[in-house]
Parts: structure tokens; sequence; C-alpha cells
């Protein structure tokens, strides 16, 4: 089932990627290299208008399978490209999926991340159905984990190997909200 655009606050929209936003999909990721591409190797100066459309792609098939909500993050008034997010690794069966977000370069440091977990968490609790939503988050990556504190997500545990970045198993923070509590 596609994904259907959801309000993030008063001045941003989720909505499913279109193919008309590769190429500012494309100068976002490679705008912001020396933040998001630490922690996302896919985000790099060579990001293409046609990586964008493989990837969105992947994001409708995730959602006609059921298994990925991926949404693109837009300016409400202006419509202008502001970042990624998404439901992944959706488990049916024991209901909990992962929440991940970036957020470009010039666009940082406003509380759009923080937003947007909040607005796929009211969605994966209420239309989805699920009781969890964990966010993992590598080892360093402060501006993520204090989206994930503030957010009111809390911190279960270090789970070391969890993530793989350029090759390297990496420690990660898994963060967590539950459907039914503040925490």
């Amino acid at each position: 089932m596609p994904s259907a655009p959801l309000p993030a606050g008063d001045r941003l929209l989720l909505r499913p990627f279109d193919d008309g936003d590769a190429s500012a999909f494309a100068a976002a990721a490679r705008e912001s290299v020396a933040t998001v591409g630490r922690w996302m190797p896919w985000c790099s100066e060579v990001y293409s208008e046609q990586d964008a459309l493989d990837w969105f792609a992947a994001c409708r098939a995730g959602a006609a399978a059921g298994t990925a909500h991926e949404f693109g993050i837009f300016d409400r008034e202006t419509g202008a490209f502001i970042g990624g997010t998404g439901l992944n690794l959706i488990n049916h069966q024991h209901l909990y999926c992962n929440l991940g977000y970036w957020v470009r370069q010039s666009r940082q440091g406003q509380g759009v991340a923080g937003r947007c977990v909040q607005a796929l968490a009211a969605h994966a609790f209420g239309v989805l159905g699920l009781r969890r939503v964990e966010i993992i988050v590598a080892e360093g990556n402060r501006p993520s984990e204090a989206v994930a504190r503030k957010s009111g997500a809390l911190l279960e545990c270090v789970a070391r190997q969890r993530l793989n970045i350029r090759g390297v198993s990496v420690p990660a923070s898994v963060f967590s909200l539950v459907a039914g509590s503040d925490r």
C-alpha cells in the first residue's frame, strides 16, 4: 500500500518521493556530505539524480511490500526539499520497525528531524498498528542521538557491531519508542 503524505508540525510535509524530486534530492545529498555522509555512506560527492531515482524505486517497492514507508521532507509553504525520513525494516509479526532520518546540511539544527520522529511514530502506532519503533544511532553520531533523546526515545543499550559503515562494523545506540507510553 503506497504511503500517504503526513504533516509534521506547522511547516513540514512528509510525502512519498516523486521522480521529479530527484534533482533536489541529489543536490541535498551532495550538500550534506560533511555531516550526513559520515554516517550514511550513500551520501557522497558523486550522488546523482539516477541514484535518487533508484532510491525512489526501492522506496515504492518497500511501500508496495509493506516493509517500508519512506518520505521526503518538504517545506509546506515553499515546497523546498529538506531531507528524508522513514519507517523501514517493518516486522509485522512482532509489530516493530526502524525509524530513520536525515536533514540536508543547510537545514540542520532547526528541529526538523524531531518533528519527523513525532509524526512517524504517531503513524507507526496509529495507522500501522505497530507497538515499537527503534532508532539506531551509530556511536559518535551526537546530533542523531540528541534527536532521539529529545523525541522521548529511551536508550536501551549500545549494541556491538550493530551497523556496517563503509565495510566496518560499528557499535550503535538502540533507542525505542513504544505504543501507549510517553517513553
